[in-house]
């Protein structure tokens, strides 16, 4: 078994903490059980096993080669590529009339997570292709999605998104690729684009770029910017495939993800790139974050894939690497050697490994759980509600996946020792491929604005106040559990820290420091983190309580020796122990630290705004 995600915890959450089952009695997934999400999930893994593991070593030592104006997607990845296409994996959670198969998205996303724990590099590929096509579904032509829609959804074309200049990265008002008017209603296009994931590659014959630029007269910044689609080849009079002048300038050596082809793209060198004009003029940022919001969840489960695989790696390795004495026998030359995961430091990093991965997977599923409650909502109000659950979630996603889960591998790193720091381990490969992830769609300083500029303002804050309603009502079952009182304590406190700061900067946007929530707005991110996560830990102890209690008393278990000894032997029961030990282990370690970082937002300390540029010194 290769050691990629651990499937015991997926159904957890799928099944006991999230119960999707009960999507089931929607018409729109009455056709599925449990039973299919679990076939589901096993073809995925064994695709993931079989195919896409095997491919990632080599796929990151072969990486992508740019010769004569093409680019070469790595050797490894072809076979892989036909296969993850021959599953109808890319359109698995789409309507069948795209060749889609309807899965609730809560289950694609599990096997997303298995996909991308085992090659990440290569899961952009259709990963970007599924965005991109989903776009054009939304704001496309009838006639450019006749024309597209299906050959995407299948992967037998790919596509892109294009936001980054050379001179306009995250300032995308600032973009310079124009757009000039044609007689026939479609676009000249003109412009170079940076940073592109597979924005060319030799795994699909045509390639479909999703591309922002500011058509020709259009106002100044992001009011000004629309959206097209922008195929490398389009289709001729004839329906043969013609030359759409686009052309690669190069690719990017990486310090990680080498499998993933990442181009600097020409667009109308020779002055006959023609592009489609999706949507309605001038809403291209607004049609783009519809792209930006699946892309956003993606990344952030980028973190939890590599955290996964990162702390399964090193959980084995703590178990197989034989190294000094126990503890309490650490001064006796002659006591044997013990593996390093009877090591209380070791056992430390590892619980927090443990604890930051399962809290990772509980908050991005809890987000695919919500978009698949707005598609089966009832009513209006319960689709704007569950939509708004994930709007607020998606920039907390992104970030603290993809930070928290860049610590879990440098934690693997760590436990290796020098092992890890070397290519002969994968953990070395898993910390540089996850580093990305906290930079490209939307640096997590970005994901920060998003979510103190615009999700907590819209309405007066109802979004917040919503996901504060509904995580109350399942506090109040959780608070009925004794055991679990001191953790409910440290959890109020620090949600109560969230809201003191949230009010903070609402105080602070109405006067002339209304700087300050920008400049804090990061910090504000990761406790608002910290309190998703820990919420999220908090309720799955109070699920796996439940049913460990129900285990001792079907064995008639009733003190503490004879819990041990099942817990010993018993894998059903030291599961649910586990869950119980990841949520304290949170609660104690990061949770109790919120107060504090409430009072680092809200010290009104001014000091990085009132140095002079020249004081950060620079010779």
């Amino acid at each position: 078994m290769k050691l990629l995600v651990d499937e015991r915890d997926v159904k957890f959450v799928l099944y006991e903490q999230l119960r999707i089952e009960e999507l089931c009695k929607s018409p729109l997934y009455a056709e599925f059980s449990r039973e299919t999400f679990d076939l589901a999930l096993d073809q995925a893994e064994r695709l993931a096993e079989n195919e896409l593991y095997p491919a990632n070593v080599r796929g990151d030592r072969e990486g992508c080669r740019f010769e004569d104006g093409e680019v070469k997607a790595p050797p490894s990845f072809h076979a892989p590529y036909q296969r993850y296409r021959e599953g109808g994996w890319i359109a698995m959670s789409d309507p069948e009339e795209v060749g889609g198969q309807g899965f609730p998205f809560s289950v694609t996303n599990a096997c997303i997570e298995l996909f991308g724990a085992a090659n990440w590099s290569f899961l952009m590929y259709p990963g970007l292709t599924h965005g991109s096509a989903r776009l054009l579904q939304m704001f496309g032509t009838p006639e450019l999605q006749d024309r597209y829609l299906l050959k995407m959804f299948s992967g037998e074309w790919s596509g892109t998104m294009c936001l980054t200049e050379p001179g306009a990265g995250s300032d995308v008002g600032s973009l310079s690729t124009r757009a000039g008017r044609l007689p026939d209603g479609t676009f000249r296009i003109r412009g170079q684009k940076i940073f592109i994931s597979s924005g060319m590659h030799d795994l699909t014959e045509n390639i479909v770029h999703m591309v922002l630029a500011r058509i020709d007269g259009a106002p100044k910044g992001t009011r000004g910017i629309s959206i097209f689609l922008v195929p490398r080849l389009r289709l001729g009079e004839n329906g043969e495939l013609v030359d759409n002048d686009v052309t690669c300038t190069g690719v990017e050596h990486k310090m990680g993800i080498h499998g993933s082809a990442t181009c600097s793209l020409s667009f109308g060198d020779e002055d006959g790139c023609i592009g489609y004009l999706m949507g309605e003029e001038n809403k291209g940022m607004r049609i783009m974050f519809e792209m930006m919001n699946e892309a956003r969840l993606f990344v952030g489960m980028q973190g939890l894939c590599h955290g996964s695989s990162a702390y399964l790696h090193a959980l084995q390795y703590a178990r197989d690497r034989v190294q000094g004495s126990a503890v309490e026998r650490m001064k006796d030359a002659d006591a044997p050697r013990v593996p390093i995961i009877d090591h209380p430091d070791v056992r430390r990093m590892l619980l927090f490994m443990k604890s930051s991965t399962e809290g990772m997977r509980a908050m991005l599923y809890m987000a695919a759980y919500c978009l698949d409650r707005v598609r089966v909502a009832e009513s209006q109000e319960e689709r704007e509600l569950y939509q708004g659950h994930l709007d607020l979630l998606i920039p907390i996603c992104k970030s603290v996946g993809s930070d928290l889960g860049f610590r879990v591998c440098e934690t693997a790193v760590q436990i290796y020792g020098g092992y890890g720091f070397t290519t002969e381990y994968p953990v070395e490969q898993m910390l540089r491929d996850c580093k990305i992830a906290s930079i490209y769609e939307g640096t997590n300083g970005i994901q920060a604005l998003d979510l103190v500029g615009r999700k907590l303002t819209i309405d007066r804050g109802r979004l917040l106040k919503n996901a504060l309603k509904a995580s109350n009502e399942i506090l109040v079952k959780i608070k009925r559990n004794f055991s679990l009182r001191d953790m409910v304590g440290i959890y109020e406190d620090a949600r109560e820290s969230l809201i003191q700061a949230t009010k903070y900067f609402a105080l602070k946007s109405v006067t002339d420091e209304f700087h300050v929530p920008v400049l804090y707005a990061k910090p504000y991110l990761e406790l608002f983190g910290d309190v998703v996560m820990g919420f999220m830990l908090l309720w799955q102890a109070h699920v796996a309580d439940r049913r460990l209690q129900e285990i001792y008393r079907d064995h008639g278990v009733t003190d503490d020796r004879s819990r041990r000894g099942l817990l010993d032997e018993n894998r059903s029961a030291a599961f649910y122990f586990g869950k119980i030990a990841s949520a304290r282990f949170f609660m104690s370690q990061v949770l109790t630290l919120a107060p504090g970082k409430a009072r680092g937002i809200m010290n009104n300390d001014l000091s990085p705004m009132e140095l002079p540029a020249h004081g950060f010194v620079l010779g």
